[in-house]
């Protein structure tokens, strides 16, 4: 499990790599708290996420309350074939806010 950060013009760009699941919950949340400050917009890359569960949505579901609470915009983008089939399963795409883009090269599942 990683994270890379970059910050950039006020914005807090972050990656999430491997996976977004139970066994990795814990130790995410706590990395990505440091992450939720008042008025620091937050953009998470989710292309590199291989698999995630409810742990790993219950993650990006605190995130985005979060934001609310703070003050601070949030957004996921790049999402990865893993992400979107778990947010269109359980009817949640709209509830981010973010476009979600389709790759061709996507295989069906």
């Amino acid at each position: 499990m990683a994270i890379k950060a970059l910050f950039k013009e006020g914005v807090t760009h972050l990656s999430i790599e491997d996976e977004m699941t139970i066994y990795t919950a814990l130790e995410q949340k706590n990395d990505l708290n440091q992450y939720l400050k008042p008025d620091v917009d937050l953009q998470i890359n989710l292309a590199k996420v291989a698999e995630i569960d409810s742990a790993g949505l219950q993650i990006l579901l605190f995130i985005k309350q979060q934001a609310d609470t703070l003050n601070f915009n949030f957004s996921l983008i790049e999402h990865s074939q893993a992400v979107v089939e778990v947010l269109e399963l359980l009817n949640l795409g709209s509830h981010f806010g973010d476009p979600i883009v389709i790759s061709a090269d996507w295989s069906e599942s």
